[in-house]
């Protein structure tokens, strides 16, 4: 039988997100399904809620770090049991053939892998609709195979955002191979620089915040860096010139990037994460001069992500969170717009 859902859904770029009804599919024999019982607020859910990239379809149900608990499974389902604490980031499918599927890299499916909302859905996981829709909701079907197991010593409440965030921050540092010698900048102290700082400094790099202002200072510290850098201050950006073995650029608007291109050492690199819609202008010279990069990361794989919770748990690492409403979202998106979180707002979906 279908399952009836409860969510919170944007029916249009220029409404509010409002209450919305709709079934998720009746789980097939790979498939588990999930009481949804927290769902973080990602910046990414605001620009596909705004239509920001011109491809979103409504009625929209974003939210893509969903954590809570199984209710059933398929017949053939044999990781995942009845009661266990599950999570689902960004993503529900993918093709599974192309090199990057076999290779456990399902973000960088060819043919573009299944969104948890907004893409079309090839299993119909929502009766009598087109594309998947997300975590703002009750609860979920999700194939077995792009579902990760939350570890006991996580809290469902914080551990949702890993599934996004926590992973998006991850997947560059190793990808990068930051460890006890590396000298790691983070740029922006949000909801995914404060994973990124937590995270590099379990991996013993001495980390750096770079912000617009120092009212952000205590908390980087607390959360593992060493030194705090106000990037309007020229005098400490030049001191801190070819410093960085890598930079982690959070910021999700337009900003300046040449300046900072000259704190990378020799051979460094600096990561894109935020979600940006304009260009930002970067010269040859400094990077010809130093073999600097310019890269861009997206998420991780589910292998990859599962093994960011595991790392996560051992580290006792965790989103700092505002935990509210479903009927708060909108109040949360302006806050959001303000960069006034500190750092992730999670719903709490036992109270919609």
């Amino acid at each position: 039988m279908p399952i009836p859902v409860r969510a919170y859904a944007a029916e249009a770029s220029d409404k509010p997100l409002a209450p919305y009804a709709f079934d998720r599919r009746d789980p097939g024999p790979a498939d588990v399904a999930i009481d949804i019982q927290y769902a973080g607020v990602c910046h990414s859910d605001l620009h596909i809620v705004q239509n920001d990239l011109g491809n979103t379809t409504y009625p929209i149900v974003p939210g893509h770090e969903i954590a809570g608990v199984v209710t059933a499974v398929g017949s053939d389902v044999e990781r995942f049991k009845v009661g266990d604490r599950v999570g689902v980031g960004c993503m529900v499918d993918s093709c599974r053939q192309c090199a990057p599927c076999r290779e456990g890299e399902e973000q960088f499916c060819v043919p573009g892998m299944t969104q948890t909302y907004g893409s079309p859905d090839p299993k119909g996981g929502e009766v009598g609709q087109t594309i998947t829709q997300g975590g703002y909701s009750t609860a979920i079907v999700v194939d077995q195979d792009f579902v990760v197991r939350i570890p006991d010593s996580l809290s469902l409440d914080a551990a949702a955002p890993l599934l996004c965030a926590g992973i998006t921050t991850y997947s560059p540092l190793r990808t990068w191979g930051v460890g006890p010698d590396s000298k790691v900048a983070v740029i922006g102290l949000g909801g995914l620089g404060h994973m990124a700082v937590k995270q590099a400094a379990a991996m013993g790099a001495e980390v750096t915040v770079l912000s617009t202002s120092d009212r952000k200072k205590a908390d980087a510290e607390r959360m593992g860096a060493k030194h705090f850098l106000i990037n309007s201050d020229k005098d400490a950006m030049k001191a801190a010139a070819e410093k960085f073995d890598l930079i982690i650029n959070t910021v999700s608007a337009t900003h300046e990037i040449a300046d900072h291109i000259q704190l990378l050492a020799k051979d460094g690199t600096m990561v894109m994460l935020g979600l940006t819609t304009e260009g930002m202008p970067v010269y040859a010279m400094p990077l010809l001069w130093r073999r600097r990069r310019i890269a861009g990361s997206l998420i991780g794989g589910i292998r990859e992500t599962q093994e960011m919770l595991d790392f996560c748990a051992e580290h006792d690492i965790a989103c700092d969170i505002e935990l509210i409403a479903p009927s708060e979202i909108n109040t949360a998106y302006e806050r959001m717009k303000k960069s006034d979180v500190r750092y992730r707002f999670v719903l709490d979906m036992a109270r919609i």
